[in-house]
């Protein structure tokens, strides 16, 4: 099986772990490091929920962890603790100061993309501070990255954060801006709607079924992901949503990609009313391309691979507090 090299940015809470756990427990992923951002939670809940996740799979100081933008390039932070809580579900643990890197995380994209050029695919599953400023920082970057995936926006659909922007962009339009005007070669995006709330959704009775397993991972699993799906519930969404983790699939595992389109994404910087809203036009505009737009993923073969990844058994790095198991 091809092993992917991959950099995993993320805003650390819920699927963000989910993700991370999928990257050290599946053969198709090589997890090269983790980059922290700005999003989800407060920076330092990231740094510590980072841990807990590489920690369950006993994995804590095996791979780099480096901490990126604390804050988006111009707008206030704005988190999502209403939907994640703090994003593991009250979990705790003794945060381990040596299993964090003294590089910066922008510092570290660029390092790592330009020591293996064209080698090494990034996911970017928050919002893209850190993509927009190593974009900035150092121009080679776009050409020494793979391929970059991103999760975020909505195909000309509903947003999640406001009626018309996806949390991930709505946090950072500017740096979403610049990402898409980089010039990355080989760029997917994987969006909220239809994507996420279609294709990886899944039913309180399936998520029952996910978390029934009896490893750590589970467990973990099942705590990070209790007060998202709580809260989807709560706003009519009939299940757990796993955008991030699906990003992550739709690369190493191209085949659950069923269909996507080519478009040009540009993501509004200026109006109050539709800040973040990403816009995608087809061909019919006459717009250059610049994203690969993944319009359908096979939920299925999606749910299988989670399920497969929660039944790796694993011994914890360290003691999660409230973890059971």
């Amino acid at each position: 099986m091809q092993k992917h090299p991959i950099i995993i940015d993320n805003d650390t809470a819920q699927d963000d772990c989910v993700t991370i756990l999928l990257a050290l427990t599946d053969p198709a992923a090589d997890l090269r490091a983790i980059t922290t951002v700005a999003g989800n939670v407060p920076f330092d809940r990231q740094v510590a929920n980072a841990q807990m996740t590489l920690s369950v799979a006993g994995r804590l100081g095996d791979v780099p962890l480096h901490l990126g933008c604390r804050q988006p390039m111009l707008r206030p932070w704005v988190s999502a603790e209403e939907v994640h809580g703090d994003g593991s579900g009250g979990l705790e643990i003794e945060l381990d100061p040596d299993a964090i890197s003294d590089e910066h995380a922008v510092d570290a994209l660029i390092r790592l993309t330009a020591e293996q050029p064209g080698e090494i695919s990034v996911v970017a599953i928050g919002p893209l501070t850190n993509i927009a400023t190593a974009v900035v920082k150092d121009r080679r970057f776009v050409e020494n990255v793979k391929s970059l995936y991103i999760m975020g926006g909505s195909n000309n659909g509903r947003g999640n954060t406001t009626s018309s922007a996806e949390f991930n962009f709505y946090v950072d339009p500017h740096a979403a801006q610049i990402v898409m005007e980089a010039g990355f070669t080989d760029l997917h995006i994987v969006t909220w709607d239809p994507i996420t709330i279609r294709d990886a959704t899944y039913s309180r009775a399936r998520y029952d079924q996910l978390t029934s397993i009896d490893t750590p991972i589970a467990a973990f699993f099942k705590k990070v992901c209790d007060a998202t799906l709580s809260f989807n519930e709560s706003v009519g969404i009939d299940g757990s949503t796993h955008p991030d983790s699906i990003t992550l699939a739709a690369l190493l595992y191209p085949e659950l990609v069923l269909e996507e389109g080519r478009y040009r994404v540009d993501v509004d910087t200026q109006s109050e009313l539709t800040m973040g809203y990403s816009a995608m036009a087809w061909d019919k505009f006459g717009s250059e391309a610049n994203a690969h737009v993944v319009e359908r993923m096979d939920g299925e073969a999606f749910y299988d691979i989670l399920a497969r990844m929660l039944q790796t058994p694993s011994v914890p790095s360290r003691p999660i507090d409230g973890l059971a198991g």
